[in-house]
Formats: C-alpha cells, sequence, structure tokens
C-alpha cells in the first residue's frame, strides 16, 4: 500500500522550481525517487531532498503543470509540511513574476511586487 499523495499545483516552469528551491536551501535532483515510508520511493521529475527519510517531488502533467508528490505523513515527522509547501510556493510565485517582468516587452513596464 502507497503512503504517496498526489497534489495539483499551479507550478509550470520547471527551471524556476528548481532555482526556488535552492534559493531555499533545498537540494534538488531531476529525474530521481522520491524517498517515502518503508523504503518505498516513486519517480518524479524534480525531487527536493529533505533532512530525514521522506522527500517531495513534482512530476509533469500532459498539460505542462506540475503534481507534488510525498509521503505527507513521513514528511510531517521532520517537517512542518503546510510551511514548507507554502514556503516552496511562495518562492516560486515570486521566481516567476520577477521572471515574466524581465521578458522582452516589458522593460520599461511600472511593476510594483508588494510581498505580505
Amino acid at each position: 500500500m502507497s503512503h504517496f499523495s498526489t497534489l495539483r499545483t499551479k507550478i509550470t516552469d520547471a527551471e524556476i522550481l528548481k532555482s526556488s528551491l535552492c534559493d531555499l536551501g533545498v537540494t534538488v535532483k531531476t529525474e530521481d525517487n522520491i524517498r517515502g515510508y518503508n523504503g518505498q520511493n516513486v519517480r518524479a521529475d524534480i525531487v527536493a531532498v529533505l533532512e530525514g527519510d521522506y522527500d517531495i517531488g513534482w512530476s509533469r502533467n500532459a498539460d505542462g503543470s506540475f503534481d507534488l508528490i510525498a509521503d505527507l505523513w513521513g514528511v510531517a515527522k521532520k517537517h512542518n509540511q503546510t510551511e514548507l509547501i507554502n514556503s516552496i510556493n511562495q518562492k516560486y510565485a515570486v521566481n516567476k513574476t520577477l521572471a515574466e517582468v524581465k521578458r522582452p516587452g516589458l522593460q520599461n513596464a511600472n511593476v510594483r511586487l508588494v510581498l505580505q
């Protein structure tokens, strides 16, 4: 019986996800296994290697978005999973926004980013 949960996300940019994880001090692997309960593992496109015996991963869907995959019970043994996932999503959103405003054609745009 698998302990892995799959959650839909709005994440679509693999490079920004990887750089966001690195910004948070998380080791990132690509095309690797997510560690779960009792040695179980699942393959993912991007893996955040966490302290302890459990990881979080993301797998790309046909529509280009990523699903988050993790043994959430196991992750919660060493991490506040809500805070961890929220911090990853927040860092991704900031990095994605900054990347978008650097696109050609937006150099003269006035952008104000307010973080709360």
